[in-house]
């Protein structure tokens, strides 16, 4: 197995074509899987054509990243494109694109049974699933590869972003550039894959009971009733006991409501996962509004019922979680040396860590080196929690490729 990373800062769709086209003409990689990522003023169409016209027999995934992309030698422009090439003649990979539509669940089952044609694996069961996605509809998409897959083999992957959460998100697959779709990669590597999902906050102390939900929203998941509109917690007003629980930084919010992304990003909410080597677990759930009528929304589903906890983080936290969740997947690949490295750091924790992003390659280099790396920044990262694939937000995930 080899690999490289290419970087592209484009400032316009000319620059595009002619700093990718001879950029892909320059490596001697002949890729079987390629991870391509851009920022969001960025032609998907275009890539996915110039990426497949160099590789044709590839199999291709990626999209839209929040301001852009990093490698192992540092964050990049806004409007920067990155791609990951892995060369794997003795492995199988497939990958497959089908429209989110009234059945975000059937969509998903759907292109995971198109990707394993596709590598010609059909009825195997791969080593990793790695999927991208429109956001809004990420548990009914876990919903539907775990109806073929379980949580027999780990999925991971993120929620394709841009710059402001105004939508103009895409994703790509060898068939071009999609605006709300699910594309799903399998992955059948010839030497060791390893795999890290994480989160780095913990508990403030504050916790309560979900004791309403808005039921006009309840997502098609099987089991008790899930939302992303939270009306009550403990028979309050969920907004003003969350206000409470982080110091009043949304006093300016609780009357007229509004995007609350910025206040929270650095105390966000969580449920509980259990326990692994004595530490308890949580899964991120970002606030994202809050209503007029005092309702908070979020960027996952919720369970009425259920404990809801208040968390906490830092910049300085979340930078070095990124390189624990990266030394996590490189133990798992034993003896091998690590040949590539595809990193999701959620695009809220790049806003709230600020000024300090660039830190965060010096983290990453620590514990990768020179490994050929690309990182994405999402809206939603999926992974498995405990051993159970899970959506969640605000999280780091980590997938390292053997040599």
């Amino acid at each position: 197995m080899r690999a490289a990373s290419i970087i592209v800062d484009a400032t316009s769709q000319h620059d595009l074509s002619g700093k990718l086209e001879a950029a892909l003409r320059t490596t001697d990689i002949s890729a079987d899987v390629v991870f391509a990522f851009y920022g969001q003023n960025q032609d998907g169409d275009r890539i996915s054509l110039l990426v497949t016209d160099r590789f044709p027999d590839a199999t291709l995934i990626g999209g839209s990243s929040s301001h852009g992309v990093m490698d192992q030698y540092g964050l990049h422009q806004p409007d920067s494109i990155g791609l990951l090439m892995i060369e794997d003649p003795d492995g199988d990979y497939g990958s497959a694109s089908r429209p989110l539509g009234d059945d975000p669940a059937g969509a998903a089952e759907e292109a995971l049974r198109a990707a394993l044609e596709d590598a010609d694996c059909a009825g195997e069961l791969p080593d990793l699933v790695w999927t991208y996605q429109a956001p809004g509809h990420e548990e009914q998409v876990m919903a539907g590869l775990k109806h073929l897959v379980g949580d027999r083999c780990p999925v991971i992957g993120g929620s394709s972003a841009d710059d402001d959460a105004t939508g103009v998100w895409t994703q790509i697959s060898r068939q071009g550039a999609t605006r709300d779709a699910v594309v799903v990669c399998v992955l059948f590597p010839s030497r060791p894959l390893g795999h890290g999902f994480q989160g780095g906050y913990e508990p403030n102390g504050h916790t309560g009971k979900i004791t309403r939900i808005d039921g006009g929203r309840v997502t098609k998941v099987e089991g008790p009733r899930h939302s992303r509109i939270i009306l009550e917690i403990d028979g309050r007003p969920a907004a003003a006991v969350y206000n409470g629980w982080i110091g009043g930084e949304l006093d300016g919010k609780l009357a007229t409501g509004g995007t609350i992304l910025a206040e929270t990003t650095l105390a966000p909410l969580s449920v509980f996962a259990g326990v692994e080597d004595g530490i308890d677990q949580f899964l991120l759930v970002h606030p994202e509004a809050v209503r007029s009528d005092g309702a908070l929304t979020t960027f996952a589903d919720v369970e009425e019922g259920s404990e809801i906890y208040c968390m906490r983080g830092d910049a300085d936290h979340l930078i070095r979680r990124a390189g624990r969740v990266s030394r996590h997947a490189i133990k798992q690949i034993e003896d091998a040396e690590p040949a590539a490295a595809l990193i999701i750091f959620c695009g809220g924790c790049r806003m709230a860590v600020r000024d300090q992003i660039g830190e965060l390659c010096g983290t990453l280099k620590a514990e990768l080196g020179d490994t050929p790396t690309i990182v994405c920044f999402t809206f939603g990262e999926q992974g498995p929690v405990l051993g159970v694939n899970k959506h969640g937000n605000l999280m780091i995930s980590a997938v390292v490729f053997g040599s």
